[in-house]
Protein backbone atom coordinates (compact mmCIF):
# COMPACT_ATOMS: atom_id res chain seq x y z
CA UNK A 1 0.00 0.00 0.00
CA UNK A 2 0.84 3.85 -0.72
CA UNK A 3 2.36 5.05 2.59
CA UNK A 4 4.20 8.38 3.33
CA UNK A 5 7.07 7.49 5.32
CA UNK A 6 10.96 6.73 4.57
CA UNK A 7 11.94 2.49 3.79
CA UNK A 8 13.47 2.95 7.23
CA UNK A 9 12.17 3.50 10.72
CA UNK A 10 15.16 6.01 11.86
CA UNK A 11 15.19 8.25 8.76
CA UNK A 12 11.78 8.83 9.09
CA UNK A 13 10.21 11.73 11.25
CA UNK A 14 6.78 10.07 12.07
CA UNK A 15 8.29 6.81 13.09
CA UNK A 16 11.15 8.55 14.82
CA UNK A 17 8.32 10.32 17.37
CA UNK A 18 6.83 7.23 17.58
CA UNK A 19 9.60 5.36 18.75
CA UNK A 20 9.54 7.74 21.84
CA UNK A 21 5.54 6.08 22.37
CA UNK A 22 7.04 2.65 22.10
CA UNK A 23 9.97 3.27 24.57
CA UNK A 24 7.26 4.21 27.11
CA UNK A 25 5.28 0.56 26.45
CA UNK A 26 8.89 -0.87 26.61
CA UNK A 27 9.72 1.08 29.90
CA UNK A 28 6.85 -0.71 31.13
CA UNK A 29 8.26 -4.35 30.53
CA UNK A 30 11.76 -2.71 32.46
CA UNK A 31 9.64 -1.59 35.35
CA UNK A 32 8.08 -5.16 35.39
CA UNK A 33 11.59 -7.20 35.53
CA UNK A 34 13.20 -4.81 38.05
CA UNK A 35 10.47 -5.72 40.18
CA UNK A 36 10.49 -9.10 39.92
CA UNK A 37 13.91 -9.86 39.80
CA UNK A 38 15.64 -8.16 43.00
CA UNK A 39 14.78 -11.54 44.83
CA UNK A 40 17.47 -13.65 44.08
CA UNK A 41 20.14 -10.83 44.22
CA UNK A 42 18.64 -9.86 47.29
CA UNK A 43 18.65 -13.63 48.80
CA UNK A 44 22.35 -13.59 48.06
CA UNK A 45 23.23 -10.63 50.47
CA UNK A 46 23.73 -11.97 53.96
CA UNK A 47 22.46 -9.10 55.85
CA UNK A 48 18.60 -9.17 53.74
CA UNK A 49 17.39 -12.51 55.29
CA UNK A 50 18.09 -11.89 59.09
CA UNK A 51 16.82 -7.79 58.85
CA UNK A 52 13.27 -9.52 58.03
CA UNK A 53 13.33 -11.22 61.37
CA UNK A 54 12.12 -14.63 59.44
CA UNK A 55 13.43 -17.92 60.12
CA UNK A 56 10.40 -20.21 58.89
CA UNK A 57 10.40 -21.32 55.18
CA UNK A 58 6.69 -21.14 55.16
CA UNK A 59 6.99 -17.48 56.12
CA UNK A 60 9.58 -16.82 53.79
CA UNK A 61 7.89 -18.28 50.66
CA UNK A 62 4.75 -16.02 51.36
CA UNK A 63 6.48 -12.59 52.07
CA UNK A 64 8.58 -13.04 48.70
CA UNK A 65 5.69 -14.15 47.11
CA UNK A 66 3.26 -11.11 48.55
CA UNK A 67 4.21 -9.44 44.94
CA UNK A 68 1.41 -11.60 43.47
CA UNK A 69 -1.38 -11.19 46.56
CA UNK A 70 -1.12 -7.43 45.52
CA UNK A 71 -0.86 -7.59 41.68
CA UNK A 72 -4.14 -10.15 41.93
CA UNK A 73 -7.14 -8.26 42.56
CA UNK A 74 -5.33 -5.39 41.20
CA UNK A 75 -5.69 -7.22 37.41
CA UNK A 76 -9.53 -6.95 37.15
CA UNK A 77 -9.45 -3.27 38.40
CA UNK A 78 -6.78 -2.66 35.44
CA UNK A 79 -8.82 -3.97 32.89
CA UNK A 80 -11.84 -1.96 33.88
CA UNK A 81 -9.59 1.30 34.23
CA UNK A 82 -7.76 0.40 31.11
CA UNK A 83 -10.96 0.17 28.75
CA UNK A 84 -12.82 3.15 30.71
CA UNK A 85 -10.00 5.37 31.00
CA UNK A 86 -7.44 4.63 28.02
CA UNK A 87 -4.02 3.03 28.25
CA UNK A 88 -2.15 5.81 29.13
CA UNK A 89 -3.91 6.90 32.09
CA UNK A 90 -3.38 3.06 33.40
CA UNK A 91 0.15 3.06 32.59
CA UNK A 92 0.38 6.75 35.08
CA UNK A 93 -1.57 4.76 37.39
CA UNK A 94 1.07 1.87 38.02
CA UNK A 95 3.69 4.44 38.11
CA UNK A 96 2.37 6.62 41.29
CA UNK A 97 1.70 3.11 43.42
CA UNK A 98 5.01 1.45 42.07
CA UNK A 99 6.65 4.38 43.23
CA UNK A 100 4.80 4.68 46.44
CA UNK A 101 6.09 0.92 47.23
CA UNK A 102 9.25 0.80 46.42
CA UNK A 103 9.50 4.03 49.11
CA UNK A 104 7.68 1.67 51.43
CA UNK A 105 9.69 -1.09 51.08
CA UNK A 106 13.19 0.87 51.35
CA UNK A 107 12.60 2.88 54.47
CA UNK A 108 10.54 0.30 56.82
CA UNK A 109 11.72 -2.97 58.86
CA UNK A 110 10.90 -6.21 59.19
CA UNK A 111 9.20 -8.72 56.80
CA UNK A 112 5.72 -8.13 57.63
CA UNK A 113 6.16 -4.12 56.40
CA UNK A 114 8.31 -5.13 53.47
CA UNK A 115 5.29 -7.44 52.58
CA UNK A 116 2.84 -4.92 52.30
CA UNK A 117 5.46 -2.61 50.63
CA UNK A 118 5.25 -6.02 48.17
CA UNK A 119 1.85 -5.86 47.95
CA UNK A 120 1.61 -2.03 46.49
CA UNK A 121 3.96 -2.81 43.81
CA UNK A 122 2.15 -5.61 43.17
CA UNK A 123 -0.92 -3.82 42.73
CA UNK A 124 0.99 -1.76 40.56
CA UNK A 125 2.61 -3.61 38.43
CA UNK A 126 -0.97 -5.25 37.37
CA UNK A 127 -1.97 -1.80 35.66
CA UNK A 128 1.37 -1.95 34.54
CA UNK A 129 1.41 -5.46 32.60
CA UNK A 130 -2.26 -4.90 31.73
CA UNK A 131 -1.93 -1.58 30.10
CA UNK A 132 1.56 -1.45 27.87
CA UNK A 133 1.19 -4.74 25.98
CA UNK A 134 -2.22 -3.86 24.33
CA UNK A 135 -0.56 -0.06 23.91
CA UNK A 136 2.57 -0.58 21.78
CA UNK A 137 0.82 -3.40 19.83
CA UNK A 138 -2.07 -0.60 19.14
CA UNK A 139 0.09 2.15 18.66
CA UNK A 140 3.17 0.46 16.28
CA UNK A 141 3.14 0.56 12.46
CA UNK A 142 1.66 -2.14 10.58
CA UNK A 143 4.64 -2.70 8.81
CA UNK A 144 6.88 -3.56 12.29
CA UNK A 145 3.83 -4.12 14.41
CA UNK A 146 5.45 -8.33 15.28
CA UNK A 147 8.34 -6.95 16.18
CA UNK A 148 7.75 -4.13 18.38
CA UNK A 149 5.36 -6.12 19.93
CA UNK A 150 7.40 -9.18 20.29
CA UNK A 151 10.36 -6.98 21.73
CA UNK A 152 7.84 -5.99 24.66
CA UNK A 153 8.52 -8.69 27.28
CA UNK A 154 12.23 -9.17 26.21
CA UNK A 155 12.50 -5.63 27.77
CA UNK A 156 11.88 -7.51 30.81
CA UNK A 157 15.14 -8.56 31.01
CA UNK A 158 16.45 -4.85 30.66
CA UNK A 159 14.71 -4.45 33.96
CA UNK A 160 16.69 -8.05 35.37
CA UNK A 161 19.87 -7.18 34.03
CA UNK A 162 19.78 -4.04 36.19
CA UNK A 163 18.44 -4.97 39.26
CA UNK A 164 20.96 -8.69 39.11
CA UNK A 165 24.02 -5.57 38.64
CA UNK A 166 22.53 -3.20 41.22
CA UNK A 167 22.45 -6.08 43.83
CA UNK A 168 25.65 -6.84 42.86
CA UNK A 169 26.73 -3.76 43.26
CA UNK A 170 25.79 -3.03 46.56
CA UNK A 171 26.75 -6.35 47.74
CA UNK A 172 30.25 -6.12 47.55
CA UNK A 173 30.53 -2.05 47.56
CA UNK A 174 28.48 -1.27 50.26
CA UNK A 175 27.88 -2.28 54.14
CA UNK A 176 25.15 -1.81 56.13
CA UNK A 177 21.00 -2.24 55.57
CA UNK A 178 21.87 0.39 52.84
CA UNK A 179 23.19 -2.86 50.39
CA UNK A 180 19.69 -4.23 50.33
CA UNK A 181 17.84 -1.10 51.11
CA UNK A 182 19.07 0.86 48.22
CA UNK A 183 18.18 -1.39 45.54
CA UNK A 184 14.62 -1.99 46.61
CA UNK A 185 14.28 1.88 46.26
CA UNK A 186 15.68 2.02 42.88
CA UNK A 187 12.39 0.13 41.95
CA UNK A 188 11.20 3.28 41.72
CA UNK A 189 13.61 4.43 39.00
CA UNK A 190 12.13 2.66 35.75
CA UNK A 191 8.40 3.78 36.80
CA UNK A 192 9.53 7.57 36.99
CA UNK A 193 11.31 7.62 33.63
CA UNK A 194 8.20 6.82 32.20
CA UNK A 195 6.08 8.97 34.37
CA UNK A 196 7.98 11.57 32.78
CA UNK A 197 7.32 10.35 29.11
CA UNK A 198 3.51 9.10 29.50
CA UNK A 199 2.34 12.81 29.34
CA UNK A 200 4.33 13.20 26.17
CA UNK A 201 2.69 10.02 24.40
CA UNK A 202 -0.17 9.76 22.17
CA UNK A 203 -3.44 7.81 23.35
CA UNK A 204 -4.30 4.38 21.83
CA UNK A 205 -5.83 4.97 18.22
CA UNK A 206 -8.05 1.77 18.83
CA UNK A 207 -9.18 3.10 22.31
CA UNK A 208 -9.86 6.66 20.63
CA UNK A 209 -12.35 5.00 18.01
CA UNK A 210 -13.66 2.77 20.51
CA UNK A 211 -14.91 5.70 22.53
CA UNK A 212 -16.29 7.91 19.36
CA UNK A 213 -13.18 9.62 19.16
CA UNK A 214 -12.22 8.81 15.63
CA UNK A 215 -10.98 12.01 14.05
CA UNK A 216 -8.32 11.56 17.28
CA UNK A 217 -7.49 8.76 16.38
CA UNK A 218 -7.54 9.63 12.17
CA UNK A 219 -5.19 12.63 13.37
CA UNK A 220 -3.09 10.26 15.42
CA UNK A 221 -2.61 7.53 12.82
CA UNK A 222 -2.03 10.48 10.46
CA UNK A 223 0.72 11.81 12.22
CA UNK A 224 2.95 8.75 13.13
CA UNK A 225 2.11 6.36 10.51
CA UNK A 226 1.99 8.95 7.38
CA UNK A 227 4.02 12.49 8.93
CA UNK A 228 0.51 13.79 8.84
CA UNK A 229 -0.98 12.98 5.58
CA UNK A 230 -4.78 12.41 6.26
CA UNK A 231 -5.75 10.59 3.19
CA UNK A 232 -2.53 8.15 3.47
CA UNK A 233 -3.59 5.17 1.73
CA UNK A 234 -2.59 3.03 4.84
CA UNK A 235 -3.75 4.84 7.33
CA UNK A 236 -7.39 4.74 5.53
CA UNK A 237 -6.78 1.09 5.70
CA UNK A 238 -5.72 0.95 9.37
CA UNK A 239 -9.19 2.81 10.11
CA UNK A 240 -11.04 0.79 8.10
CA UNK A 241 -10.05 -2.19 9.72
CA UNK A 242 -10.26 -0.57 13.42
CA UNK A 243 -13.93 0.85 12.32
CA UNK A 244 -15.01 -2.73 10.89
CA UNK A 245 -13.27 -4.83 13.64
CA UNK A 246 -15.41 -2.76 16.58
CA UNK A 247 -18.80 -2.67 14.35
CA UNK A 248 -18.69 -6.73 14.27
CA UNK A 249 -17.69 -7.28 17.67
CA UNK A 250 -20.20 -4.53 19.07
CA UNK A 251 -23.51 -6.22 17.23
CA UNK A 252 -22.75 -9.19 19.02
CA UNK A 253 -23.44 -9.54 22.70
CA UNK A 254 -22.34 -6.77 25.58
CA UNK A 255 -18.40 -8.69 26.16
CA UNK A 256 -18.00 -10.10 29.59
CA UNK A 257 -15.69 -12.46 30.88
CA UNK A 258 -18.22 -15.14 30.21
CA UNK A 259 -17.64 -14.22 26.48
CA UNK A 260 -15.18 -16.31 26.62
CA UNK A 261 -17.29 -19.39 27.12
CA UNK A 262 -19.84 -18.10 24.21
CA UNK A 263 -17.84 -19.87 21.08
CA UNK A 264 -15.36 -22.22 20.09
CA UNK A 265 -13.04 -20.11 18.77
CA UNK A 266 -13.50 -18.32 22.54
CA UNK A 267 -12.84 -21.25 24.27
CA UNK A 268 -9.77 -21.81 22.51
CA UNK A 269 -8.45 -18.36 22.95
CA UNK A 270 -9.12 -18.98 27.08
CA UNK A 271 -6.93 -22.19 26.71
CA UNK A 272 -4.06 -20.54 25.35
CA UNK A 273 -4.56 -17.54 27.67
CA UNK A 274 -4.55 -19.65 30.73
CA UNK A 275 -2.49 -22.33 29.81
CA UNK A 276 0.48 -19.66 28.75
CA UNK A 277 0.32 -18.12 32.02
CA UNK A 278 0.68 -21.41 33.86
CA UNK A 279 3.29 -22.64 31.70
CA UNK A 280 4.99 -19.49 31.88
CA UNK A 281 5.77 -19.88 35.75
CA UNK A 282 5.86 -23.79 35.72
CA UNK A 283 8.16 -25.24 33.24
CA UNK A 284 11.04 -24.59 35.53
CA UNK A 285 12.13 -20.70 34.74
CA UNK A 286 10.34 -19.81 38.20
CA UNK A 287 12.00 -22.19 40.52
CA UNK A 288 15.57 -20.86 39.01
CA UNK A 289 14.44 -16.66 38.82
CA UNK A 290 13.22 -16.52 42.72
CA UNK A 291 15.60 -19.11 44.13
CA UNK A 292 18.67 -18.85 42.24
CA UNK A 293 20.99 -19.18 44.85
CA UNK A 294 19.86 -22.36 46.42
CA UNK A 295 20.29 -24.21 43.13
CA UNK A 296 23.86 -22.56 43.10
CA UNK A 297 24.62 -23.61 46.75
CA UNK A 298 23.44 -27.35 45.94
CA UNK A 299 26.23 -27.36 43.15
CA UNK A 300 28.98 -25.98 45.30
CA UNK A 301 28.55 -22.00 44.38
CA UNK A 302 28.14 -21.00 47.96
CA UNK A 303 30.15 -16.97 47.79
CA UNK A 304 27.32 -14.29 47.60
CA UNK A 305 29.41 -12.74 45.57
CA UNK A 306 29.83 -15.43 42.70
CA UNK A 307 26.08 -15.89 43.17
CA UNK A 308 25.35 -12.56 41.98
CA UNK A 309 27.88 -12.55 39.32
CA UNK A 310 26.71 -15.65 37.94
CA UNK A 311 23.13 -13.75 38.40
CA UNK A 312 23.76 -10.58 36.64
CA UNK A 313 25.72 -12.66 33.62
CA UNK A 314 22.83 -14.87 33.15
CA UNK A 315 20.05 -11.66 32.81
CA UNK A 316 22.45 -10.05 29.98
CA UNK A 317 22.33 -13.73 28.04
CA UNK A 318 18.73 -13.83 28.24
CA UNK A 319 18.33 -10.57 27.08
CA UNK A 320 20.10 -11.08 24.19
CA UNK A 321 18.50 -14.46 23.24
CA UNK A 322 15.04 -12.27 23.51
CA UNK A 323 15.60 -9.91 21.60
CA UNK A 324 17.38 -12.06 18.70
CA UNK A 325 14.22 -14.57 19.24
CA UNK A 326 11.78 -11.57 18.81
CA UNK A 327 13.23 -9.89 16.01
CA UNK A 328 13.56 -13.43 14.00
CA UNK A 329 10.05 -13.75 15.07
CA UNK A 330 7.84 -12.65 11.88
CA UNK A 331 10.49 -14.79 9.58
CA UNK A 332 10.43 -18.41 11.90
CA UNK A 333 6.99 -17.98 12.67
CA UNK A 334 5.11 -18.24 15.93
CA UNK A 335 4.31 -21.78 16.73
CA UNK A 336 7.88 -22.84 15.32
CA UNK A 337 9.61 -20.81 18.07
CA UNK A 338 6.70 -22.02 20.89
CA UNK A 339 7.96 -25.79 19.73
CA UNK A 340 11.33 -25.00 19.78
CA UNK A 341 11.35 -23.54 22.95
CA UNK A 342 9.30 -26.47 24.98
CA UNK A 343 11.17 -29.14 23.01
CA UNK A 344 14.46 -27.49 23.95
CA UNK A 345 13.74 -26.34 27.81
CA UNK A 346 12.60 -30.40 28.13
CA UNK A 347 15.85 -31.86 27.30
CA UNK A 348 17.73 -28.95 29.48
CA UNK A 349 15.71 -29.22 32.34
CA UNK A 350 16.47 -33.53 31.98
CA UNK A 351 20.34 -32.77 31.58
CA UNK A 352 19.78 -30.71 34.64
CA UNK A 353 18.11 -32.99 36.85
CA UNK A 354 20.39 -35.64 35.52
CA UNK A 355 23.47 -33.52 36.60
CA UNK A 356 22.04 -32.30 40.01
CA UNK A 357 21.98 -35.39 41.14
CA UNK A 358 25.14 -36.70 40.19
CA UNK A 359 26.87 -33.64 41.98
CA UNK A 360 24.05 -34.94 45.25
CA UNK A 361 25.42 -38.04 45.39
CA UNK A 362 29.00 -38.28 44.20
CA UNK A 363 30.31 -34.70 44.84
CA UNK A 364 31.42 -34.04 41.04
CA UNK A 365 32.41 -30.95 40.14
CA UNK A 366 31.96 -31.26 36.30
CA UNK A 367 28.18 -32.58 36.84
CA UNK A 368 27.96 -29.20 39.46
CA UNK A 369 29.99 -27.13 36.04
CA UNK A 370 27.51 -28.84 33.58
CA UNK A 371 24.18 -27.12 35.23
CA UNK A 372 25.89 -23.99 35.85
CA UNK A 373 26.12 -24.05 31.81
CA UNK A 374 22.58 -25.87 31.03
CA UNK A 375 20.81 -22.93 33.10
CA UNK A 376 22.15 -20.69 30.47
CA UNK A 377 21.13 -22.95 27.64
CA UNK A 378 17.74 -23.78 29.40
CA UNK A 379 16.58 -19.97 29.46
CA UNK A 380 18.04 -19.83 25.94
CA UNK A 381 14.68 -21.86 25.03
CA UNK A 382 12.53 -20.25 27.39
CA UNK A 383 13.69 -16.83 25.88
CA UNK A 384 12.66 -18.48 22.36
CA UNK A 385 9.08 -18.08 22.56
CA UNK A 386 7.87 -17.72 26.03
CA UNK A 387 9.67 -14.31 26.74
CA UNK A 388 9.62 -12.86 23.17
CA UNK A 389 6.35 -14.51 21.78
CA UNK A 390 4.26 -13.90 25.05
CA UNK A 391 2.66 -10.75 24.46
CA UNK A 392 2.78 -10.83 20.62
CA UNK A 393 0.76 -13.52 20.24
CA UNK A 394 -1.96 -13.09 22.83
CA UNK A 395 -2.26 -9.72 21.16
CA UNK A 396 -3.09 -10.99 18.41
CA UNK A 397 -5.29 -14.05 18.73
CA UNK A 398 -7.47 -11.67 20.60
CA UNK A 399 -9.66 -9.18 19.65
CA UNK A 400 -9.95 -5.46 20.15
CA UNK A 401 -13.41 -6.33 22.53
CA UNK A 402 -11.52 -8.86 24.39
CA UNK A 403 -8.11 -7.69 24.67
CA UNK A 404 -7.43 -5.84 28.06
CA UNK A 405 -9.51 -8.94 29.60
CA UNK A 406 -8.16 -11.49 27.91
CA UNK A 407 -4.79 -9.89 29.72
CA UNK A 408 -6.27 -9.76 32.85
CA UNK A 409 -7.15 -13.45 32.65
CA UNK A 410 -3.84 -14.25 31.46
CA UNK A 411 -1.84 -12.40 33.89
CA UNK A 412 -4.52 -14.11 36.60
CA UNK A 413 -3.19 -17.58 35.71
CA UNK A 414 0.38 -16.04 35.75
CA UNK A 415 -0.06 -14.79 38.87
CA UNK A 416 -1.59 -17.73 40.50
CA UNK A 417 0.74 -19.62 39.14
CA UNK A 418 3.86 -17.95 40.31
CA UNK A 419 2.15 -17.10 43.80
CA UNK A 420 1.88 -20.99 44.42
CA UNK A 421 5.67 -21.92 42.64
CA UNK A 422 7.52 -18.88 44.67
CA UNK A 423 5.63 -20.55 47.77
CA UNK A 424 6.50 -23.53 47.62
CA UNK A 425 9.42 -23.70 45.89
CA UNK A 426 11.56 -22.74 49.16
CA UNK A 427 9.92 -25.51 51.10
CA UNK A 428 10.11 -28.31 48.51
CA UNK A 429 14.31 -27.46 48.09
CA UNK A 430 14.55 -27.81 51.32
CA UNK A 431 12.58 -31.09 52.13
CA UNK A 432 13.72 -32.97 48.70
CA UNK A 433 16.32 -30.59 46.48
CA UNK A 434 17.15 -31.83 43.76
CA UNK A 435 14.01 -34.50 42.94
CA UNK A 436 11.91 -31.75 42.93
CA UNK A 437 13.22 -30.91 39.59
CA UNK A 438 10.85 -33.81 38.36
CA UNK A 439 7.70 -31.91 38.33
CA UNK A 440 9.26 -29.39 36.37
CA UNK A 441 9.90 -32.42 34.27
CA UNK A 442 6.43 -33.26 33.85
CA UNK A 443 4.88 -29.81 33.02
CA UNK A 444 7.72 -29.39 30.05
CA UNK A 445 6.30 -32.48 28.69
CA UNK A 446 2.67 -31.14 29.17
CA UNK A 447 3.73 -27.82 27.31
CA UNK A 448 5.30 -29.48 24.45
CA UNK A 449 1.94 -31.64 23.96
CA UNK A 450 -0.23 -28.51 24.53
CA UNK A 451 1.71 -26.48 21.99
CA UNK A 452 1.71 -28.90 19.12
CA UNK A 453 -2.59 -29.09 19.66
CA UNK A 454 -3.02 -25.96 20.21
CA UNK A 455 -1.64 -23.04 19.24
CA UNK A 456 -1.81 -22.30 15.32
CA UNK A 457 0.37 -20.42 13.60
CA UNK A 458 -0.44 -16.53 13.26
CA UNK A 459 2.49 -15.32 11.21
CA UNK A 460 1.44 -13.05 8.32
CA UNK A 461 -1.94 -11.97 9.27
CA UNK A 462 -2.50 -7.72 10.64
CA UNK A 463 -4.56 -8.24 14.13
CA UNK A 464 -8.13 -8.32 12.51
CA UNK A 465 -7.53 -11.12 9.93
CA UNK A 466 -5.77 -13.38 12.73
CA UNK A 467 -9.74 -13.51 14.05
CA UNK A 468 -10.44 -15.65 11.45
CA UNK A 469 -8.21 -18.92 12.35
CA UNK A 470 -10.21 -18.85 15.77
CA UNK A 471 -13.80 -17.99 14.17
CA UNK A 472 -13.83 -19.05 10.65
CA UNK A 473 -13.72 -17.45 7.26
CA UNK A 474 -16.78 -15.11 8.51
CA UNK A 475 -14.77 -13.26 10.84
CA UNK A 476 -12.67 -11.59 7.79
CA UNK A 477 -13.33 -7.76 8.13
CA UNK A 478 -13.74 -5.50 4.92
CA UNK A 479 -10.66 -4.12 4.27
CA UNK A 480 -11.54 -1.40 1.90
CA UNK A 481 -10.20 2.51 3.15
CA UNK A 482 -12.94 4.63 4.08
CA UNK A 483 -13.71 7.08 2.06
CA UNK A 484 -12.46 5.34 -1.24
CA UNK A 485 -14.23 5.08 -3.89
CA UNK A 486 -14.00 1.54 -5.66
CA UNK A 487 -13.64 0.72 -9.70
CA UNK A 488 -16.39 -1.92 -10.45
CA UNK A 489 -13.43 -3.62 -12.37
CA UNK A 490 -11.52 -3.35 -9.27
CA UNK A 491 -14.33 -4.61 -6.98
CA UNK A 492 -14.82 -7.98 -8.94
CA UNK A 493 -11.10 -8.67 -9.27
CA UNK A 494 -11.08 -8.13 -5.66
CA UNK A 495 -13.88 -10.97 -5.23
CA UNK A 496 -12.30 -13.12 -7.30
CA UNK A 497 -9.07 -12.75 -5.35
CA UNK A 498 -11.10 -12.92 -1.96
CA UNK A 499 -12.60 -16.28 -3.42
CA UNK A 500 -9.32 -18.14 -4.08
CA UNK A 501 -7.85 -16.87 -1.05
CA UNK A 502 -10.70 -18.64 0.70
CA UNK A 503 -9.93 -21.67 -1.08
CA UNK A 504 -6.16 -21.90 -0.64
CA UNK A 505 -7.53 -21.29 3.35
Amino acid sequence: MQNNTASWWFRDAGMRKLSVALLTGWMGSVALGFDNSLTPGLLSNPLFVPALGITDANILGLVLASTLLGGIPGLFLASYTCDRFGRRFNIATACVIIIAGAIVQALTTGGFRLMAGKIVVGFGTSFQSVASGPYVAEIAHPRNRPQVTALVLTFYYAGSVIAAWTTYGTLVNMSGDWSWRLPLLLQAAPSAVILSLVFFIPESPRWLFAKGRADEAHAILAKYHANGQMDDELVLHELSEIRLALEMENSANAVRYRTFLSTKGNKHRLFILIFTGVLAQWVGNGIITNYLPFILVSVGITSPADQTLFNGGLQIWNWIAATGSALACERLGRRFLWLVSATGMLCCFVIITACSAVYAQRGDTGAGKAVLAFLYIYFGFYDCAFTSMTYVYLLEILPYSLRTKGFAIFNLSTYVAAFFNIYVNPIALEKIAWKYYFVFIGMNIVAVIAIYFGYPETKGRILEEVAEIFDGPSAIVDTDPIGASVDPDDEVKGVKEEVEYRERV
